[in-house]
């Protein structure tokens, strides 16, 4: 199981940005994904997570109206469309495998959101 972030940057408060993370060694109907992020000096927090059984989507309300979690399935790559970025979107994205006891299990190497004026 490998899963590969990128596009992370440093964006201006009210832009918008997209990381993805690329999914190798298993398919997206094995594992339920999500993304989690971390701001400095804060602790973990699910932002997205995608059901492989039925690819329904859940956000966290922090995020609710401007991230959008999606997935393409020949690309073998998840996303994470962010828009009206704010300050406290700041910090480390991973994406992560959801087990069915409700952690993350597999990491990625996470990419960094900077937001910043």
């Amino acid at each position: 199981v490998r899963l590969a972030e990128s596009g992370g940057d440093l964006v201006q408060p009210g832009g918008s940005l997209r990381v993805s993370c690329e999914i190798s060694g298993f398919t997206f109907d094995d594992y339920s994904l999500a993304w989690i992020r971390q701001a400095p000096g804060k602790g973990l927090e699910r932002v997205s997570y995608i059901n492989k059984d039925d690819g329904s989507t859940k956000l966290a309300d922090s995020v609710k109206g401007r991230f959008t979690m999606s997935k393409d399935t020949a690309k073998k790559t998840l996303y994470l469309q962010m828009n009206d970025l704010k300050f406290g979107d700041m910090g480390t994205y991973w994406c992560v495998t959801w087990d069915t006891n409700g952690y993350a299990r597999d990491w990625g190497q996470g990419t960094q959101v900077t937001v910043s004026s």
